[in-house]
């Protein structure tokens, strides 16, 4: 299963390279962001910029609404999981 997980570009670290360094849920991540960048989007535009990450790399741009909801489903399932846990754990 894949997964991608939304992040936030906060620096971009090495032009030539194509790297920049993204927040996800707070955790800072040096990411790959060849895959999002182009003439009319070259590499210090993306500051800002939300992303799905997968892999080491920024895969597509996504808008501040469906980060933010792809988050919250993430937290609800970390919520559900340790639910699970704490009832497992008891019986």
């Amino acid at each position: 299963m894949c997964l991608g997980i939304p992040g936030q570009i906060i620096e971009i670290t090495n032009v030539n390279h194509k790297l920049a360094l993204v927040s996800i849920g707070g955790v800072k991540r040096e990411v790959n962001i060849a895959c999002i960048v182009d003439e009319q989007h070259p590499p210090e535009a993306c500051i800002g910029d939300w992303v799905l990450v997968h892999v080491g790399f920024a895969m597509n741009r996504i808008n501040e609404q469906e980060a933010a909801e792809t988050l919250q489903l993430f937290q609800e399932l970390a919520a559900a999981q340790a639910g699970i846990s704490t009832y497992t754990n008891s019986v």
